[in-house]
């Protein structure tokens, strides 16, 4: 804890960067301010209780305010205070007797302790106008600190792990490890906890390439949550774009967070952070005065033209930033450059991010956010993930966002939770979406990898759920059964919820198989959600965005089923690491190779014979077989050497009862191996010759590779 001396030496300092930075010898403060009349420093004492000192900052140079304080150190506790016009018809909201958060802190300590104090108005004695607030907030408010940030990074280089090799596993920092027996209780929730010996190797079995972690920039709880005695425990409510929030540290310190980085990176595993830059915590017009209301609300927000009290909601959540706005935009990228360049994370999943692509109203994938991005040097070297949608008219756009990007992929889910429900006519739009959804990325020069393929995410069901409740239950979030979606494409395999039936509890894992092969095999990138690989269940509760409990926290007492899946997973992943053919860098043609009599990618029917372009759109059509001819590879790898691979078979039956699958017979003498069959976990060694008919059973998915006479694998 350090000494909070009176600063008595105050010197202009300069407009950039912007925030509190530390130089070895003092620091600068800078905040930008259009519109404002006069901004006041506020530092606290080492505890944060009492507010010793305001610094006017008179310097002013392109709109930033700012000061030099040589006798200010890290560890310095700070906030600001805006004054300015209070006219909300004009869209401004200073109010200086609110405490405000700096947009920059790099570090934002303590909780908000919600009051009426947060609010710039209050209700008038006609209750029905809202008058100008004089309550000091200071006393509720978190705290910015001004942080020291060397860090011995040694020889960390980013794992940078091509786009086809890369397998996604979103996670929430603290619901992963909450509970984990292994993790040191004192460590458990944390990102120290993600550093651990016990979680790497799990991850490592898994065989996945990159963490997804759950929003991680300081947020706010909601006060209706909280109110309730909820929490808003998946934070999509962010209100600090440069500052990891603290509730997920151990040891209270941004160097926790460089660590964690610092060690996935040693095990190969990349770290990807899962952002909203498209709205703040501070809602509507009727919301609290935190941060970006107080400090320029005409600025920071999208204010309707017609009547600037009001704000344009895309997102849902009261606000939309305004990155029309140059000083906006430039807070987005350089958070973003912040991330890759001092927090050395390796990408970026963008929460609503159609609502960052809207320049006036209608949304331009071309706009300037994509723009920046697209030449900035650092930024456009990570993976960059757009969840393709928000909101407002027009904002469902997957498929239409620029080279570079890639996208959560809705259709994929939508398409492979309803095939595997046993919706009929679905054959033709699944062979889209298991080959990496051509009709959607290749016209505008995309490859297959631009298609992030989920089944399941943090929003909606769980995998264990997905199989086990045809409705949500969501009564524990206290909205009626109200909120999440009612469009689930969820099958309770004949009981909803839990079921000791032998026969229910088999035919659910035997879908759950189904689902996640499914989503390994096809092309693109493959993304599941903690949990789902050893049956996490959030008892039905579709949109658990509040239980920060153990309806969304990871039980690690694992029972054998659990654990024989978590070991099908895990083969399937090797499955798919091993071999390319199963994670091509370019589409399928469907021309047949010169020099063999397939083509690269062949749809047959169960009879063996090839699908005609009528049996496409067959509505009571269920079945179907995949064959990959290894010939039609055209992948190369760093050498430029041409990369050889098998030949494999997959089958595909989302009907309920068996239909024999006669096997391909194009050369004699040649053997069909399984690999692995959903409907039998014995994983006992069978093989078949061409032109037998393999017992396909219901609802059931079988991987062959063909082998030569002398049962080794096609090259």
């Amino acid at each position: 804890m350090i000494n909070v001396p009176e600063i008595t030496t105050v010197w202009p300092g300069v407009p950039y960067p912007l925030g509190a930075t530390w130089d070895g010898q003092g620091v600068n403060f800078a905040l930008f301010s259009e519109n404002a009349d006069k901004v006041e420093l506020c530092l606290f004492d080492a505890r944060g209780r009492r507010e010793i000192q305001r610094i006017e900052l008179r310097e002013q140079t392109d709109q930033v305010w700012h000061c030099y304080l040589p006798e200010a150190r890290p560890g310095l506790l700070y906030g600001y205070r805006v004054h300015g016009p209070y006219d909300p018809a004009a869209g401004h909201r200073f109010n200086p007797n609110k405490l405000l958060l700096d947009p920059y802190a790099r570090d934002i300590v303590g909780d908000l302790k919600w009051s009426d104090a947060h609010f710039g108005y209050r209700i008038g004695a006609a209750h029905t106008d809202l008058v100008f607030d004089r309550r000091d907030s200071a006393a509720g408010m978190p705290r910015c600190r001004v942080v020291e940030s060397a860090f011995t990074w040694g020889d960390d280089r980013p794992p940078r792990t091509p786009w086809h090799e890369t397998i996604i596993y979103e996670l929430h920092v603290k619901g992963f490890t909450h509970l984990h027996p292994e993790v040191p209780p004192s460590l458990r929730g944390s990102y120290a906890a993600l550093a651990t010996t016990p979680v790497i190797d799990y991850l490592k079995r898994l065989g996945v390439t990159a963490v997804e972690l759950m929003p991680v920039h300081a947020f706010i709880d909601d006060r209706h949550l909280i109110e309730k005695g909820l929490r808003n425990y998946w934070g999509y409510n962010s209100i600090g774009f440069f500052a990891p929030d603290t509730r997920y540290s151990a040891h209270g310190t941004i160097k926790e967070f460089k660590t964690m980085v610092r060690t996935l990176h040693s095990a190969g595993i990349e770290v990807i952070l899962d952002v909203v830059y498209n709205h703040t915590a501070e809602g509507s017009h009727l919301g609290p005065t935190l941060c970006f209301r107080g400090i320029d609300n005409a600025a920071y927000y999208r204010l309707t033209a017609d009547n600037p009290r009001y704000y344009m909601d895309y997102t849902g959540c009261g606000n939309t930033l305004n990155l029309r706005h140059p000083r906006v935009l430039q807070l987005i990228m350089d958070s973003l450059r912040y991330w890759v360049e001092e927090m050395h994370v390796d990408g970026f999943r963008f929460d609503l991010a159609s609502a960052l692509a809207r320049e006036l109203h209608e949304v331009d994938r071309l706009g300037a956010f994509f723009d920046i991005i697209h030449q900035d040097p650092v930024l456009s070297r990570v993976k960059l993930i757009a969840e393709p949608w928000d909101l407002g008219e027009g904002g469902y756009q997957v498929g239409n966002f620029p080279i570079g990007w890639a996208e959560w992929n809705d259709r994929y889910r939508d398409t492979v939770r309803a095939y595997w429900k046993g919706d009929g006519g679905l054959v033709g739009d699944f062979a889209y979406r298991i080959t990496g959804s051509s009709d959607l990325y290749a016209t505008s020069g995309r490859r297959p990898y631009a298609s992030i393929n989920f089944v399941t995410a943090h929003d909606g069901f769980t995998l264990e759920d997905l199989v086990s409740y045809n409705d949500k239950h969501n009564e524990a979030n206290g909205e009626d059964n109200r909120d999440g979606t009612d469009r689930n494409r969820s099958w309770n395999c004949g009981v909803e919820g839990p079921s000791d039936d032998p026969a229910i509890r088999a035919l659910r894992l035997q879908q759950k198989r189904n689902l996640m092969a499914t989503l390994l095999l096809s092309q693109g990138v493959p993304m599941f959600v903690a949990g789902d690989t050893i049956g996490r269940s959030q008892r039905g509760n579709n949109n658990a965005y509040c239980q920060d409990n153990e309806i969304s926290w990871i039980d690690w007492n694992l029972k054998p089923e659990q654990l024989n899946f978590l070991d099908f997973v895990a083969t399937v992943v090797q499955l798919r690491r091993d071999h390319p053919i199963f994670r091509r860098r370019s589409f399928f043609l469907g021309h047949r190779i010169k020099g063999s009599g397939v083509k690269d990618v062949l749809w047959l029917k169960p009879d063996g014979v090839e699908m005609s372009d009528e049996e496409w759109t067959n509505s009571y059509a269920q079945c179907l077989g995949m064959f990959l001819a290894a010939s039609g590879l055209e992948e190369r790898d760093a050498m430029g050497r041409r990369v050889r691979d098998d030949n494999f078979l997959v089958l595909f039956n989302a009907f309920h009862g068996p239909l024999p699958f006669v096997l391909p017979d194009w050369e004699s003498e040649r053997t069909w191996e399984v690999l692995f069959d959903t409907a039998d976990d014995s994983r006992i060694e069978r093989r078949f010759a061409s032109a037998d008919s393999y017992p396909l059973e219901g609802r059931s998915m079988v991987l062959l590779r063909l082998m030569r006479g002398n049962g080794q694998g096609a090259a």
